[in-house]
């Protein structure tokens, strides 16, 4: 299930347009330009040899309904032999096996044409599940590809049953065009523009084979993400779903158009836009459809399942939403504070890591902190990262070091293996106390950074989902965002260059940063994370750098800094280790006999919750905030004794 947020610069990939200049020789070259600036993978080999395999026949065939196995099993499963032969052609030029495939795509078109007058008469299934398409297997037989159109169609119908018959029209026209240009583009005889085609698919899953975040763009995508990130795009501020009978709203985005008109709901499922039906259509279609120019209103149809006399119905819906900018300067940040004895617990919440010539995420704490501190004395902070999915890593080390003296904060290991370190220098901590850092298994990159340094030197205890997200990758990106050089005729791409690590040496990668007291949120049971990308880099560890050596500087810069740096380094702390059974096991007993929170649990478990990012609230609209408050409360109480 693809998933895309409203007006941010996120795009999907398509081959639609003019093809990329590219000759099967050009193809070998990228692959070598790709795979030298790698953070692992340096060069072919049968096991990056076999995913491209996979990746170009999902490349070919994205929903599996037109392959059964029987076509691909060679390439599926292929022998040791096989993965030889096709890697050693590869290598050469020769991108015979590929076009073969291809060629096999067209007799699998010819053969499912010949299915539709059968498909056609029969009757749809009922009550189709749309997770089941996660399983990501080609049917076994023509039976059972059958089976899968019908309960594609069966969805789609399901959608349109809540339409107007004029929107019905729409949407079954717009199903069938995109069947037949799917078809027409892949059966195209003309070889000056299929083989350019199939050798950026070929390409795209090259690079996808590296790892889950290098990609290969055509111009036309390349050009596209260009227009995204220099022209200011507005939206409604939603997370969607492609769930095939329409786009379900995963998540409104705090203090965004959809959130401040209040009439969307999480989990309302979108089925057309300004009458338009977006049912069938690619998400990016969609999303095309929803933006627009500042403060213009669109009219979304949904679908929303109500409680009416004691059944669930869905409800059809006209929701006007005006749009606007969605990266708001009001929801980069928030604070408030809970009182506590004599003074206060600050309450820093963090959505991002941004810097522009007015502000930055350091600065807007610093200042925040400042003014709770002129109206209250501060007995603790609390760090809320919870669903910050990262931003500038400058800032994730200023960020930091509001918490700490002076040190390494992260360090960045390259594809030749050599590392940097990146430091805090100014040596002025803006609290040095009782701290809790929230995160949850949205917390990703950045927010990882902070939270587990923090957690390294033992500034301040990790309270949330069992761990983040896991994303310790960097990347860089061949593209010139400025627009002076232009798009590359040959298509462009971004390759994962390496892997960060904070002071301790660990990085997040794939595993995250563990909690030290887990509280479970609405994500607890999500399949979110590195761990389920398609292929992740693997984790590793560098030596630790508590005692910064200062290495990785030029020897005479190095004793310049030295006298001014070494001076009030931050130390490892252990001020927690004595009190952290304890605060554990106080948590762990009001989550157990807490009534909300075991609703919220059993909510959260089951099949598919978590993923929506929405639960009813049982009593309190936070519940792990609120819980993350309680743990610095008797931290504070057990710190007085």
């Amino acid at each position: 299930m693809k998933k895309i947020i409203l007006a941010l610069s996120l795009f999907l990939l398509t081959t639609s347009g003019r093809p990329p200049e590219l000759k099967p020789q050009t193809v070998v070259n990228k692959a070598q330009e790709i795979m030298k600036l790698h953070a692992s993978h340096k060069q072919l080999t049968p096991m990056i040899t076999q995913r491209i395999l996979y990746n170009y026949l999902e490349e070919l065939d994205p929903t599996k309904t037109y392959f059964v196995q029987s076509d691909i099993s060679q390439w599926l499963e292929p022998s040791a032999t096989e993965v030889k032969r096709v890697m050693q052609a590869y290598e050469k030029g020769d991108f015979s096996t590929f076009f073969k495939i291809h060629d096999l795509l067209v007799e699998a078109i010819k053969r499912r044409n010949a299915l539709e007058p059968y498909i056609d008469d029969s009757v749809l299934p009922k009550n189709v599940d749309p997770q089941s398409f996660k399983d990501g297997s080609w049917p076994q037989n023509e039976q059972e590809q059958v089976e899968r159109i019908l309960e594609y169609r069966s969805l789609q119908h399901d959608a349109m049953a809540n339409m107007s018959d004029e929107l019905k029209a729409k949407t079954k026209q717009r199903i069938e065009k995109r069947q037949a240009h799917f078809e027409e583009e892949m059966t195209n005889p003309d070889p000056l523009v299929m083989e350019p085609m199939l050798l950026s698919y070929i390409l795209k899953a090259t690079a996808t084979a590296l790892d889950s975040h290098t990609s290969y763009f055509t111009p036309d995508e390349a050009q596209q993400f260009m227009i995204s990130v220099q022209q200011r795009l507005f939206g409604i501020g939603v997370q969607l779903r492609d769930d095939i009978n329409g786009f379900s709203v995963v998540k409104i985005i705090e203090g965004g158009p959809a959130f401040q008109g209040k009439e969307l709901k999480a989990r309302d499922r979108i089925i057309a836009v300004d009458g338009e039906p977006v049912v069938g259509m690619d998400i990016q279609d969609a999303v095309d459809l929803i933006r627009g120019p500042e403060n213009s209103a669109v009219v979304l149809t949904v679908v929303r399942e109500v409680k009416q006399d004691g059944e669930k119905r869905e409800q059809r819906l006209e929701i006007p939403v005006v749009r606007g900018e969605v990266v708001l300067t009001e929801t980069r940040y928030k604070s408030s504070y809970e009182p506590f004895g004599n003074g206060v617990i600050a309450i820093l919440r963090l959505y991002s890591f941004y810097q522009d010539s007015e502000t930055s995420s350091a600065k807007d704490l610093r200042e925040a902190f400042n003014e709770i501190k002129k109206e209250h004395q501060i007995e603790g902070v609390i760090l809320d990262m919870r669903s910050n999915s990262g931003g500038l890593l400058s800032q994730a080390v200023a960020v930091t070091g509001l918490f700490i003296t002076k040190g390494v904060v992260v360090s960045i290991k390259d594809e030749s293996g050599n590392v940097q370190h990146l430091r805090d220098f100014d040596g002025k901590v803006m609290w040095g106390g009782p701290l809790v850092v929230m995160a949850d298994r949205a917390s990703a990159s950045a927010a990882e950074i902070v939270a587990q340094t923090l957690q390294d030197y033992g500034r301040a205890i990790v309270v949330g989902d069992e761990h983040t997200f896991g994303k310790g990758s960097f990347q860089t990106l061949t593209l010139d965002s400025s627009g002076k050089r232009g798009v590359n005729p040959q298509g462009e791409y971004k390759v994962t260059r390496g892997r960060y690590y904070t002071v301790s040496g660990r990085t997040p990668q794939l595993v995250g940063v563990p909690s030290d007291i887990i509280v479970p949120s609405i994500l607890s049971e999500a399949e979110i994370g590195e761990k389920f990308a398609k292929y992740p880099l693997e984790n590793d560890w560098i030596e630790e750098n508590y005692d910064d050596s200062l290495s990785d500087i030029p020897f005479f810069q190095r004793l310049k800094f030295e006298s001014f740096y070494k001076f009030n380094l931050q130390p490892k702390l252990e001020v927690y280790v004595p009190y952290l059974a304890q605060l554990q096991k106080n948590s762990a007993y009001r989550q157990l006999t807490s009534e909300n929170y075991q609703n919220l649990i059993k909510e959260i478990k089951k099949k598919g919750r978590g993923e929506d990012s929405e639960v009813e609230p049982f009593g309190l609209n936070d519940l792990q905030l609120h819980e993350g408050i309680d743990i610095m409360k008797d931290l504070l109480l057990l710190l007085q004794h």
